[in-house]
């Protein structure tokens, strides 16, 4: 008889956690990279709870190099991603209408790192010099920046080399290039990793020459937001996505070991993991998720000054919304 009570409360059990893994509504979130610490506050919203006290049931799709975010939610296969404004807003004007429903990210991590032996010194410096640039959407950022300096990139006297760079730092250790593109919390560390020493280098960020574009915010298809079920469930998966990023600001080690315990791969290492967390807590902090009008009005003006060939040719419109985060912080 006992035996048989026990085994109707296992049954029991079992039946309720299965319903409850069925109400749960699903939501698929595309990263723009491979699992690491970029993406921390996603994974410890899941490890944490924090979806699943809000109702969802989150699968992460870990990015790479032939990933494109905003070509996975256009054929169907994520609810949201990640992705940076500049390609979200290429791609917008180009068909795919992109929409910002929150910005984790308050500050850009991407620079410029070049060896202070290839002289240079400055912006102005850059003239006649090859420089590593990502493409797949990265490039837009250093393709404004150097419109705006007044240098073409068709590799003439006048203006600059650009060599594809591949997602590594071998041109710069190579030598093969002056600078190459870095961010504060991946790269320039694989430079520091290669044995190069700070004072042999010369950096410039985005940031502060006044160029930055926005980062790693969550876009979703503008059509989707029309379903009310839709925006009620991106606002709990905002919510408890910032939840995860707060939490992993506080807690860096603890964000790199959860983000470690997370990639399949296994080609992270607990080291690189929580240097780049520490990095990117500078990031996301002071940021509520809630996109800042004057952070977007900046990047839209240096998207928009690129002379012939602009990253995008006239100001979007319905390009973000405030309507998710509103309602999220409530």
């Amino acid at each position: 008889m006992k035996r048989t009570i026990a085994s109707l409360l296992m049954s029991s059990a079992l039946t309720l956690a299965a319903f409850d893994a069925m109400a749960a509504d699903k939501v698929t979130l595309q990263l723009k990279w491979v699992t690491q610490a970029q993406f921390a506050g996603y994974y410890v919203a899941k490890d944490k709870g924090f979806y699943e006290a809000e109702g969802l049931d989150v699968e992460i799709k870990p990015g790479g190099p032939d990933i494109a975010p905003p070509q996975v939610i256009a054929g169907g296969g994520a609810d949201v991603v990640v992705d940076w404004m500049p390609s979200a807003l290429a791609t917008r004007e180009k068909g795919v209408a992109l929409v910002n429903i929150a910005q984790p990210f308050k500050k850009s991590g991407m620079m410029l790192t070049c060896l202070k032996e290839s002289g240079v010194a400055t912006p102005a410096d850059f003239k006649g010099k090859t420089l590593g640039v990502w493409f797949f959407g990265n490039e837009y950022p250093f393709l404004s920046w150097m419109s705006q300096l007044g240098l073409k990139t068709d590799g003439g006297p006048e203006g600059v080399t650009v060599l594809k760079q591949g997602f590594n730092v071998d041109p710069l250790i190579q030598k093969q290039a002056a600078c190459i593109s870095t961010m504060t919390y991946n790269e320039y560390g694989q430079v520091l990793d290669a044995g190069i020493k700070p004072e042999d280098l010369v950096t410039f960020k985005y940031e502060d020459q006044g160029v930055a574009t926005l980062e790693d915010g969550l876009y979703v298809l503008e059509d989707k937001l029309k379903d009310p079920a839709f925006k009620d469930k991106m606002v709990k998966f905002v919510r408890a996505s910032m939840k995860g990023w707060k939490y992993a600001e506080e807690h860096v080690d603890e964000a790199a070991g959860i983000v470690l315990e997370n990639d399949a791969t296994g080609a992270q290492t607990e080291e690189h993991q929580k240097r780049m967390m520490g990095e990117i807590a500078k990031l996301t902090a002071g940021s509520n998720g809630a996109l800042d009008e004057a952070d977007y009005t900046r990047t839209v003006a240096s998207l928009m000054k690129g002379g012939s060939d602009p990253v995008i040719t006239k100001e979007p419109a319905g390009a973000w919304t405030h309507e998710i985060t509103d309602a999220a912080l409530k």
